[in-house]
């Protein structure tokens, strides 16, 4: 712990460029032998933790502005984020960490008012395809993740993933056998699809298609982990004024409410609760579609039988409220013409 305790602590630019120096030398250097590559990275996990007082102060000091504009200046400058990412797997979990600390702090920070981190992600996004994979190797997979994630609270790197073709990855992440890989992946897919409202209209509206012949896989998952994310997720989305005509779309398909019919009755009691109020929108729609509406006929006794004794320990009366307006609008709904998609007697059109 010399360095830690030295007399005269190095500079910001000091500090970025022995990194740069010695992660440089490790990567163009897998090979060397192990106890310099132990040696190697017991002095990066040092300069890392220098790196953290600058940002984040210590017992005996607080951090100042200026030498944390220098260190984000030159950490973005000398490109250590590429370097990182491209050594992060050869760290124990607890250098990891900190280097997540370190990147969620610099891609953050503001430099006379300039973002220099969204900058630098928009003339580099080759960086957010070397994360993305990082979730096929278990033991980065958080890591990576976790700087993903803080990349992505950037909207020029949310919207290069949401157009790329990463955004299949994170369907196939979500069905790991892996509970930490899996949740990770998640709670990344969630940042991606609500932070930035506007470009995430867009996507879903552009790749209605396919993305939620996806998203229903999800929702069928038999992982009840797998379901009770999807499930909170779509709701977020779809009840969110952004998505509207989103919302509009997803609710005029049978094969979505079916799904949620069923969800309906999952054992999970949290996944019944957010089902719930993803199927209200259904009933609620003044354009209903006919097969919905002759479906929700069908199963008029069923359902409204099934909302009766349909009661959590937390309901509220928003709950309660929402409750007995799906059932007035199951109990009040007339059969649809099939020939004209309105509420006649089927003769007279």
């Amino acid at each position: 712990m010399k360095r830690l305790f030295s007399s005269k602590a190095l500079t910001p630019i000091e500090l970025v460029h022995h990194v740069r120096d010695l992660l440089t030398f490790v990567n163009a250097n897998p090979d060397i032998r192990e106890a310099k590559r132990q040696e190697k990275a017991r002095e990066l996990t040092r300069l890392i933790h220098e790196m953290m007082v600058v940002l984040f102060g210590d017992e005996t000091s607080q951090p100042h502005l200026e030498p944390c504009s220098k260190l984000t200046q030159e950490f973005f400058k000398e490109d250590i984020l590429r370097l990182l990412v491209v050594y992060l797997p050869n760290l124990d979990p607890g250098a990891r960490q900190d280097i997540t600390h370190v990147v969620a702090s610099l891609l953050r920070q503001k430099v006379h008012n300039r973002c220099i981190a969204a900058e630098y992600l928009d003339k580099n996004t080759e960086i957010l395809d070397m994360l993305i994979p990082g979730y096929d190797d278990p033991e980065a997979a958080i890591s990576y993740g976790a700087i993903l994630r803080d990349c992505v609270w950037h909207q020029v790197a949310a919207k290069y993933i949401l157009e790329s073709n990463h955004m299949q990855m994170f369907f196939d992440f979500q069905h790991d056998p892996n509970f930490d890989i899996e949740s990770d992946a998640a709670a990344t897919f969630k940042e991606l699809l609500t932070r930035h409202k506007s470009i995430v209209a867009e996507y879903l509206n552009n790749n209605y298609d396919w993305f939620f012949m996806e998203y229903n896989k999800l929702l069928e998952s038999s992982n009840y982990i797998t379901r009770r994310n999807a499930i909170k997720l779509l709701g977020a989305m779809l009840l969110d004024r952004s998505n509207t005509a989103v919302m509009v779309r997803y609710v005029s398909s049978l094969q979505n409410m079916r799904i949620l019919m069923n969800l309906l009755r999952d054992s999970n009691k949290t996944i019944q609760l957010q089902a719930f109020h993803v199927f209200k929108l259904f009933p609620a729609n003044q354009n209903k579609p006919p097969d919905i509406v002759n479906v929700l006929i069908a199963n008029r006794s069923k359902l409204i039988r099934f909302f009766s004794d349909f009661t959590f320990d937390k309901a509220d009366e928003q709950f309660e409220a929402d409750k007995a307006q799906v059932v007035k609008e199951i109990a009040t709904l007339v059969p649809s013409c099939p020939t004209c998609s309105s509420e006649c007697d089927g003769v007279s059109c």
